[in-house]
C-alpha cells in the first residue's frame, strides 16, 4: 500500500478558495498539483494534502455529480489546534475570510474546545483543541 493519502475537494472558484484557506492559516503547496484548475491545500505538521479542484475538473475526474452543500454534507474535515486561544483566533480568521460559523467556539464533552464552520463552497470543517488532562476515563 502507498504511504500517502490525500482528499479531493470541489470548489466553485479556485482562486477564492485558495484565498480563503490561506487567510485562515493553511498553505497552498508549490509544485505538483498546481494548475489553473487544481491546487494542493497543505494542512498541519503532517502536511496532509487536500487537492482543491475547480468543479468542472472534479466532475471530470470523478465522473459523477457534485453534492449540493446547501442541502447535504458528504464529509466533514476536522483539524486540531494547540489551545483554546488558537481556536478563537482561527474562528476570527474564518469569519473575516467569509466563512460561515454554524457552531461557535464552545466546550465540547468537557475536555474539548472547538467550533465548526462552512467554507465559501459550503464544505463543513471542525476545529478542536483537545485537553487530554480533562478527559475522563
Amino acid at each position: 500500500m502507498k504511504k500517502d493519502l490525500w482528499m479531493n475537494l470541489p470548489v466553485k472558484d479556485l482562486n477564492r478558495a485558495k484565498a480563503f484557506y490561506t487567510q485562515i492559516g493553511f498553505t497552498i503547496g508549490d509544485g505538483p498539483g498546481n494548475s489553473p484548475v487544481t491546487a494542493p491545500l497543505i494542512i498541519g505538521e503532517k502536511k496532509v494534502v487536500i487537492m482543491l479542484f475547480q468543479n468542472d475538473a472534479f466532475k471530470n475526474v470523478t465522473q459523477n455529480g457534485l453534492v449540493d452543500t446547501t442541502k447535504n454534507t458528504e464529509v466533514m474535515f476536522s483539524f486540531g489546534a494547540e489551545s483554546e486561544e488558537e481556536i478563537n483566533q482561527i474562528a476570527d480568521k474564518v469569519q473575516a475570510a467569509g466563512g460561515d460559523i454554524f457552531a461557535p467556539p464552545a466546550v465540547v464533552q468537557g475536555w474539548m474546545y472547538g467550533f465548526a464552520f462552512c467554507d465559501p463552497d459550503g464544505h463543513r470543517w471542525n476545529a478542536l483543541y483537545m485537553d487530554m488532562s480533562k478527559m475522563k476515563g
